[in-house]
């Protein structure tokens, strides 16, 4: 099971959340968000994948952030083509595409984005693109059918020990759980005391 803790901030805490080895670290570049990221990112293990998340850019946005800060992964939290995500794929990064589940949810539409990302990511439908601090009911879950592995992402706190490791013992694909907000002291700055507790137990 990987680890992505996104929303990252200033780069004292960067290294701090570093320092517990997570698989991806998520940088969001989004104006309209409290966790809009316009810093400057420390130098981390070169196993931690510098992730960087946005809603609706451009393609040139995008590339010349994944210039700016190395990035290896991107995360597209809007309503991104399947075009786009063909077109970063050729950039040589990891491509998570987005979709927000509020009660049921039609898996078909996954369909088409299937050949172009390397993983999708499920995230609560909210007042906000992400980092909204609801759960969404895991159950609906239990109608994926695609063979592409998935992040699980949507309000993941110290509360969802038992549920974690519950879905990580389906038959689901879960790639890797995505940690924000339920973290946090404030927006973009991360407990890495709490985080480092929640990994421990759900190990």
């Amino acid at each position: 099971m990987k680890i992505k803790v996104c929303g990252m901030g200033t780069p004292e805490n960067i290294l701090e959340v570093a320092a517990l080895e997570p698989d991806y670290l998520g940088f969001i570049f989004f104006e309209k968000s409290a966790r809009n990221f316009t810093g400057v990112i420390p130098s981390v293990s070169e196993s931690i994948k510098k992730t960087g998340v946005f809603v609706n850019a451009s393609f040139e946005f995008i590339h010349d952030k994944i210039i700016q800060y190395k990035l290896q992964a991107v995360q597209l939290h809007g309503e991104e083509t399947v075009a786009l995500c063909e077109q970063l794929k050729d950039l040589d990064v990891e491509v998570f595409k987005v979709f927000s589940i509020k009660g049921d949810f039609d898996f078909s539409v996954l369909t088409g984005y299937e050949p172009a990302v390397d993983y999708f990511l499920f995230d609560t439908k909210g007042e906000h693109p992400g980092g909204n601090g609801f759960v969404f009911d895991w159950n609906v879950l239990k109608g994926y059918t695609s063979k592409t592995p998935f992040i699980l992402s949507g309000g993941i706190g110290p509360d969802e020990v038992q549920a974690v490791k519950e879905i990580i013992k389906s038959d689901l694909p879960v790639y890797a759980l995505d940690l924000n907000s339920k973290f946090e002291t404030a927006p973009a700055c991360k407990d890495a005391d709490l985080l480092k507790e929640f990994l421990n137990n759900i190990k």
